[in-house]
């Protein structure tokens, strides 16, 4: 739910007009960054906190029944085509292309998808790239077992470099000077993905990966490459917050820190046109 941070940003950058060619998003980014290619500001927000304290949507029930966390049914249909829709013609129409990060179970490398209808199978691809290990189930797509993406390419900089994108902005949802650590639950994860060893290498290894790339975002943002926007100090909320009201706090976060760039970040977009 640090995820909120990064709505926050995207519904100002939405609000002041900003736009780009191309967006990636991994786990919560690409579950809340689809809503910039359909350009519904505030629907993040909005559906989180009204739904959040309800059990069809998080809840350790739906874990024990199902194997996910966050209810497959509710999150991923119910609500993107009733309860909050999804503006898929929007997003179809939108010229902005959005890839996912999902990380092949089988091989342990990632996998990125370019969404480019919204229909329901971009959909699963988002639902993949957010399926968190050992809290939600593996997701199939065609012949592929996808996971979350964030095991094999978090902050996918180098791969929008290699699809071209030379100018890049960088949202990150912790403060300058963070640096991830070995996963305590990897004696479960082993247990639980011994079929997959190339996924459970994957987990073991995700911070040195994580980590490098945090050090080649700092080297291009000091040579102004990319622009990046973090938070001010760590945002200290839960990957299944059910407090409204912190969600909310998170979220005014994001809102502040964009409204506190958005010049530099206009000028920096300016100069490097």
């Amino acid at each position: 739910m640090r995820g909120m941070f990064t709505a926050g940003v995207i519904d100002v950058l939405m609000e002041h007009d900003i736009e780009f060619d191309g967006a990636v998003g991994t786990s919560a980014g690409a579950a809340f960054g689809c809503n910039y290619k359909s350009r519904q500001i505030g629907r993040t927000i909005r559906y989180n906190k009204k739904y959040c304290r309800d059990k069809r949507f998080v809840s350790l029930s739906s874990w024990l029944k199902t194997g996910d966390l966050y209810g497959v049914e509710f999150s991923y249909h119910e609500i993107p085509n009733h309860l909050d829709p999804f503006d898929r013609e929007t997003f179809s129409a939108s010229p902005m292309e959005f890839y996912v990060v999902c990380t092949d179970m089988e091989t342990g490398e990632a996998v990125y998808h370019n969404c480019t209808t919204g229909e329901q199978e971009d959909i699963e691809w988002m639902r993949a790239s957010a399926s968190m290990p050992l809290a939600a189930r593996t997701v199939f797509i065609g012949d592929r077992k996808l996971s979350d993406g964030g095991t094999a390419d978090s902050i996918a900089l180098k791969f929008m470099e290699e699809k071209g994108y030379e100018r890049n902005v960088v949202i990150l949802t912790q403060p300058a000077g963070f640096s991830k650590k070995p996963n305590r639950l990897m004696p479960l994860m082993k247990l639980a993905y011994r079929r997959y060893p190339y996924f459970i290498k994957a987990l073991a290894t995700r911070h040195n990966r994580y980590n490098e790339t945090l050090a080649y975002i700092k080297q291009q943002e000091e040579e102004g490459k990319v622009f990046v926007i973090r938070p001010p100090e760590p945002l200290g909320v839960g990957a299944a917050e059910k407090n409204p009201d912190e969600l909310e706090r998170v979220y005014q976060i994001g809102r502040k820190t964009a409204m506190e760039t958005l010049k530099s970040l206009r000028r920096w977009l300016e100069e490097n046109n």
